[in-house]
């Protein structure tokens, strides 16, 4: 596991579902580090792509904002073009990848998923997870069924990323999410 000794700008990767949010945030309060979450960034109010420039303007002014350091989570890399790799001026020194077994990403997917429409719990610019789209079969409103058909297209891409020789740490399960945590500083 290619590690550096004090990673300050982690990205944190994975499927949807895998606890990338959960994960990004434990990061931030254990090292202090300030977070931004990419789905805040990239969706806009009604489930609409925010601008392009928008976002981009946005994590670029983060980063400049932190120069010490940052935890961002979120994989987005349609949108992104690149602008986080490692590598790059802006880039993440570390990428942790949360590569769970796809029946513990089902699993909490559909908890979670349940729970918020439920709940109609607000994630980010008054969106709402919407119970009428847990029927729907495609991928794109049903993120059930978003996490399922990208579990396999994320691991192969992130595969890819880590014989290219991106700073991966490649987390799979509880167990190891937790032993690298506890190896933070």
């Amino acid at each position: 596991m290619p590690e550096t000794p004090h990673p300050r700008r982690i990205r944190v990767l994975g499927t949807s579902g895998s606890g990338k949010t959960t994960l990004a945030g434990e990061i931030a309060r254990r090292t202090a580090l300030p977070r931004l979450e990419l789905d805040a960034v990239f969706w806009a109010a009604d489930w609409q792509y925010r601008d392009l420039g928008e976002a981009h303007a946005i994590i670029a002014a983060f980063v400049a904002a932190h120069p010490d350091g940052w935890v961002i989570d979120g994989n987005w890399t349609s949108r992104l073009d690149g602008l986080l790799d490692p590598g790059t001026d802006a880039g993440a020194d570390l990428v942790v990848w949360l590569d769970h077994p796809r029946r513990l990403v089902m699993s909490r997917i559909i908890r979670r998923t349940l729970r918020r429409g439920i709940r109609r719990e607000e994630l980010w610019h008054g969106n709402r997870e919407r119970p009428s789209t847990w029927f729907s079969r495609d991928p794109h409103e049903n993120v059930v069924l978003w996490a399922w058909t990208s579990h396999p297209t994320t691991r192969d891409r992130m595969t890819k990323r880590m014989d290219a020789g991106w700073p991966v740490v490649r987390l799979r399960g509880r167990r190891a999410v937790e032993r690298w945590l506890a190896s933070l500083r």
